[in-house]
């Protein structure tokens, strides 16, 4: 295990979470920018709907394929015959807000202030619906020291980690090679045998204070490839110091 000279993060119960995560909530807010509802559908009627889409979208998810918010959204409202008076663009933005505003995991702050005075350099992978532009924008609002080169959102191309393609294509765009990266995330196959999988040094980040409803049924699954295991990113801090300082290898 060296110095990285760059590390990766996941995004979400990585660097951000979203507490009080409610995608009805996200529909009420949209609701009043309705133009033409053909069914006179209420909030409700319109989130059953769209909750049968997201389950549909799962399917392809779990093949290692990304469906993004703007394809399911564009799906949803043409079946059900509404149109709304601003632009997807703007509509992602309402329905995710409103879903939750987002914020930061225990130290992350910390954290990434730390690899900023390192000159570590940063960028992330996210598996997630909403593109790029608009996940940028969240991580910028909470996160706003970060100085991430670049920021994926599988939504943007398609594929979905554990597949090496985002992972290799960090690289691509980082100009590094995969032995001076790290990858930092909570997913133990999507994060970190994906990571691994492309090369790069694996850091599982397993916060045990928060809740992480997306990782309930990996429960009780470790990674089957050499990696770095911690709980808090005081941890992460404490054994770059190490590394600088020329201690022994601390990963399993």
């Amino acid at each position: 295990m060296v110095f990285p000279k760059m590390i990766l993060f996941d995004y979400g119960h990585t660097l951000l979470y979203e507490p009080g995560f409610s995608t009805l909530r996200g529909e009420e807010a949209l609701y009043k920018y309705i133009s033409v509802n053909r069914d006179n559908l209420s909030p409700e009627e319109i989130h059953a709907f769209s909750s049968k889409l997201y389950e549909e979208a799962r399917v392809a998810r779990d093949m290692g394929f990304e469906l993004s918010e703007w394809q399911l959204r564009k799906m949803l409202y043409e079946y059900l015959g509404i149109e709304l008076s601003l632009s997807m663009e703007e509509a992602e933005r309402i329905f995710w807000d409103h879903t939750s505003y987002g914020d930061v995991m225990p130290q992350a702050d910390i954290m990434i202030d730390y690899i900023n005075a390192q000159g570590i350099r940063s960028a992330v992978i996210s598996n997630i619906s909403f593109s790029g532009k608009a996940l940028t924008e969240r991580i910028n609002r909470l996160l706003p020291n970060n100085r991430f080169e670049f920021i994926i959102a599988s939504s943007d191309y398609g594929f979905r980690k554990p597949n090496p393609l985002l992972f290799q294509l960090a690289l691509r765009k980082a100009g590094i090679d995969a032995s001076e990266v790290w990858f930092c995330g909570d997913n133990v196959i999507a994060d970190i045998e994906g990571a691994s999988s492309a090369g790069i040094f694996p850091v599982w980040y397993e916060d045990l204070t928060l809740e992480n409803p997306w990782t309930k049924k990996l429960k009780g699954l470790r990674p089957g490839c050499r990696h770095l295991h911690i709980h808090e990113w005081r941890e992460l801090i404490e054994i770059l110091e190490s590394l600088k300082n020329g201690d022994k290898d601390r990963s399993v």
